[in-house]
């Protein structure tokens, strides 16, 4: 029986994530300063992957001195609690659709337009790559699959 994997596009309600979040921090004591919350919600707003300096553009539209290590650090501590992911192949940032839990997921990332899918498959990829990480005595540290093409839409128009 294969797995049921559900595509997220990381198009979703940005006020929604944000209460989610803040839930999550209240909940295990973790402090969501002001300037990790204005990161979270300009990446929250995009809906899709940005870069670190383009959030930082986005920063200085509401503070003009807005400095590189105040979203390094905010993403830094978003990435450690598990509410962003990173995307490494393209180094951008998204938002996790399920922040309130720990966990590996998969992305399917278009080339063309750069939109992002989070696959939520119940740990099935992430628990068979860990597998076989044991198997062979790696120790991994951190796991982000990213699968790269072209989107339905982007394939439609070609």
């Amino acid at each position: 029986m294969s797995a049921q994997i559900q595509p997220h596009s990381h198009r979703h309600d940005a006020r929604e994530y944000l209460a989610t979040v803040e839930r999550a921090c209240r909940e295990r004591g973790l402090r969501l300063t002001e300037s990790r919350r204005e990161i979270l919600q300009l990446l929250a707003a995009q809906g899709r992957p940005a870069k670190a300096y383009d959030l930082l553009e986005s920063l200085r539209q509401l503070h003009a001195t807005a400095a590189p290590p105040t979203v390094y650090r905010a993403l830094e501590f978003l990435l450690a609690h598990g509410f962003i992911h990173r995307l490494d192949s393209i180094n951008a940032f998204v938002t996790c659709h399920h922040p309130e839990q720990a966990h590996q997921v998969p992305f399917l990332i278009c080339d063309e337009c750069n939109e992002a899918e989070e696959l939520c498959d119940d740990g099935h990829m992430a628990a068979l790559i860990a597998r076989e990480a044991q198997r062979r005595g790696f120790a991994p540290r951190a796991q982000t699959l990213e699968v790269h093409g072209l989107c339905a839409r982007c394939r439609a128009r070609r």
